[in-house]
């Protein structure tokens, strides 16, 4: 079966083409971070509006792409579409398109969850593997690309512990199959990719923050230097309102190591306004930041990443999982990377994750998911408005 997906909950216009939930056909992906930029963070409106502007020149090439491999006849068999959550106005473009074009076709259309169809990332591949179909790993390097390449399977993969992390979510599930997600844990305040962002603009590194803070960290570690700040991870205290009657040992906050770092910037202005002397440490081709600030970037990444690595690691030991699954653009973080393969090799279980290019929001996972989430399909799914709050499971 060859499904059509549609994403458009944020600031990337994608769409893409999966056969039988698994393998990428086509894959393209409209990004709007330039258009963001100015604003140090996601406008909707600016976003909605370059939905409108692009969404049609992305499906098409999408389909053309798919169209003019020639091991397939060009059919496409459905239209599935993110629904939720996500932004507002973006849903609604994506959504009003994809129920257009499935009428057009005269193909079914299916409703997905963006959060859900993060976690499927892992089981997404670009062309027939060289392995095995049923190999249970694929295991990375710590600098985020693939060492070796193992194709996980869904057959597999369950009981999985799930771990959402992006810019909007930072979430653990216990996952029986697919379809089957019970919330064990998550953020109560900011997810991972926003704490990220928000230190980035403090930090005058500009936005998206995320890739920047990595690469200065990874800098930083390469030079060896381990001299830590000690920043606050985030454990929330047991009975807190916000717990939602989940266990404290698997929630975290990051508000609190926001504020230690906002008041670390207040306490050392020379962060900010280095001496012209002050001793730098490059990052990236022409690009350079003072070893101070480094030293300062390096330990707030540090907290988060170990504390999503605590209550991962507190997760493992309450059930026989068979694999840990990652997803969601947070994923692409070298050092959460690093340290998660650590976690799940000593709990004895294999860390699945998505290849880099599948990390961040893509149509591909929404035409994969969609394979096995056919139960929101035809007139209900013709009747779908969109969701932006929409919870997974």
């Amino acid at each position: 079966m060859t499904i059509l997906g549609i994403e458009t909950s944020c600031d990337e216009t994608a769409a893409a083409v999966v056969k039988d939930g698994r393998e990428v056909l086509s894959n393209v992906v409209y990004t709007q971070i330039p258009l963001h930029q100015p604003y140090g963070g996601v406008v909707p409106e600016i976003a909605s509006r370059a939905h409108v502007e692009k969404i049609s020149e992305v499906v098409k090439t999408a389909i053309d792409q798919f169209r003019s491999s020639t091991s397939n006849a060009g059919r496409i068999d459905a239209v599935a579409v993110t629904y939720g959550p996500g932004l507002s106005p973006a849903l609604i473009v994506g959504l009003n398109a994809a129920k257009g074009l499935a009428l057009s076709l005269g193909v079914p259309l299916i409703g997905i969850n963006h959060i859900e169809a993060h976690l499927h990332t892992p089981f997404l591949y670009d062309t027939p593997p060289r392995t095995a179909p049923h190999v249970d790993a694929m295991v990375p390097s710590a600098c985020g690309e693939d060492s070796h390449f193992h194709l996980p399977s869904p057959d597999t993969a369950f009981p999985a512990l799930g771990l959402a992390i992006s810019g909007g979510h930072t979430n653990w599930f216990d996952i029986n199959a697919i379809g089957e997600y019970r919330t064990i844990g998550q953020t109560l305040d900011d997810a991972a990719g926003e704490a990220f962002d928000k230190a980035a603009k403090l930090l005058g590194l500009g936005y998206p923050g995320g890739p920047k803070v990595d690469k200065i960290a990874k800098a930083y570690f390469e030079h060896g230097k381990m001299d830590w700040i000690p920043f606050p991870k985030g454990r929330p205290r047991e009975g807190v309102t916000a717990l939602a009657g989940l266990p404290a040992e698997l929630c975290v906050s990051f508000s609190g190591l926001k504020t230690a770092l906002l008041r670390y910037v207040q306490q050392h202005p020379e962060l900010l306004n280095p001496a012209p002397d002050a001793p730098t440490l490059e990052y990236a081709p022409g690009a350079s930041v003072t070893v101070a600030l480094a030293r300062v970037v390096a330990s707030y990444q540090e907290a988060i990443v170990q504390a999503v690595a605590d209550r991962t690691r507190t997760a493992l030991r309450q059930r026989a999982y068979r694999s840990l699954i990652l997803g969601g653009g947070v994923s692409l973080n070298s050092r959460l990377r690093a340290v998660l393969s650590d976690v799940a090799a000593k709990a004895g279980v294999p860390l699945l994750m998505a290849k880099p290019k599948y990390c961040g929001d893509n149509g591909a996972m929404i035409a994969g998911l969609a394979y096995y989430r056919r139960n929101l399909v035809g007139e209900d799914a013709l009747r779908l408005d969109v969701a932006p709050s929409l919870e997974i499971g």
